[in-house]
């Protein structure tokens, strides 16, 4: 199989669609006996140099003193059914705001079990939810447009709702419904009061058991964080809405003693674009947990314990206080991600890695290959990747 990378001839942001042929549409683990999540392919950027690799093998392209930041928020079965009178609707259950409305999105079901965009409704629509439940929408969570909907539940608790008959938020380009089991990753943590993300924190779904504890072996950290991600725009590629996070104290006290440890805490705000020498890196699984722990940092880089809401939208501007590499899937040519990608890595390495993933055939989407962004390693440093 061949694909042209004409559509993204000038970098990634330059407009197009990722070739369909190029989108998983199952997960890793079902593509053949044998297979785990981890048997899916890492590209590799060190600045514009780029490498291939399989996923199994980041273990050795990390090195003691590493911290993984990684999100524990667990994915909900989020989408579901329900009817505006006798008209058939597909709601998704986004974000769960402080007092106790839901975020949502009304969608009309597509004939091929999946869902696409639908004409807004006005305030005061009731949905008839499985179960007797009962939705009504109140007002448009953001002045940029109606496509979400902040949304009061009567006659059922959303929990018990999304438990009985919810079931994961799926897109086009996947093949068949998958368990939700399917979309949850090693690191998931159950909320108390129900909370999740509406779509998978899918840069951390290759990672196993297995692989964690070898990375622990090796002497990398991990810092955990959570960052409960609200519906993509499937259609427009909008950026970010708030979205709740937590960053806790030991967290916080871990990245900031890596980063102490180099002389990284306190300097000045990154472009994305500097070297490190020897020490740890922060390193963040996922955008979710970049924009987590950038938004518990001050201006100082050092990051504090921290809880609520963010709207931190991490731009090549902005730049990253505290991060120094990523692990990520591919992003879509319009998608925001990729501004956060120039954020840390700049706008001459995404382009170079984009390329380089269509010319290899990398596979696009939540069940996909994955993009590991390390920063570029000063002529001092000792290479000691792997010990």
């Amino acid at each position: 199989m061949t694909v042209s990378a004409g559509a993204w001839a000038l970098g990634p942001r330059a407009g197009g669609k990722v070739p369909e042929e190029l989108s998983a549409r199952v997960p890793a683990e079902q593509r053949g006996p044998g297979l785990g999540r981890d048997a899916v392919r890492l590209l590799v950027s060190r600045g514009t140099e780029v490498a291939h690799h399989a996923f199994r093998e980041l273990p050795g392209l990390l090195r003691a003193g590493d911290v993984l930041v990684v999100n524990t928020s667990s994915t909900l079965a989020a989408a579901v059914d329900g009817r505006i009178g006798h008209v058939r609707v597909v709601v998704h259950f986004s974000t769960r705001g402080d007092d106790g409305r839901w975020a949502v999105e009304l969608r009309e079901p597509d004939g091929r079990g999946t869902t696409r965009a639908r004409a807004g409704s006005p305030a005061g629509t009731e949905v008839a939810l499985p179960g007797g439940g009962r939705l009504l929408l109140e007002e448009p969570l953001s002045a940029r447009g109606e496509r979400l909907w902040w949304a009061r539940v009567a006659g059922a608790d959303v929990r018990e709702v999304l438990g009985e008959h919810g079931r994961p938020i799926r897109y086009a380009y996947t093949e068949r419904d998958q368990p939700l089991s399917a979309y949850q990753t090693v690191f998931a943590l159950p909320s108390p009061d129900g909370s999740g993300s509406a779509e998978m924190p899918s840069a951390a779904r290759p990672f196993t058991a297995r692989l964690v504890a070898e990375l622990v072996s090796r002497g990398v950290w991990f810092a955990p964080v959570t960052l409960h991600t609200g519906v993509s725009s499937a259609e427009a590629h909008e950026p970010p809405y708030p979205e709740r996070f937590v960053v806790p104290e030991a967290s916080a006290r871990l990245i900031n003693q890596v980063r102490a440890h180099r002389g990284g805490a306190g300097a000045p705000p990154r472009g994305g674009r500097g070297r490190t020498g020897a020490g740890g890196r922060v390193i963040a699984v996922g955008t979710t947990a970049v924009r987590a722990v950038e938004s518990a940092a001050g201006p100082d880089g050092v990051v504090r314990a921290a809880e609520g809401w963010t709207d931190l939208v991490v731009t090549p501007e902005r730049g990253v206080r505290v991060v120094d590499g990523l692990v990520t899937g591919l992003h879509e040519p319009e998608a925001s991600h990729l501004l956060m990608l120039e954020a840390v890595a700049g706008r001459a390495a995404v382009d170079r890695a984009y390329e380089e993933a269509l010319r290899a055939l990398y596979l696009w989407h939540e069940f996909g290959d994955v993009h590991l962004i390390l920063p570029e390693e000063s002529p001092h440093t000792e290479h000691c990747d792997g010990n």
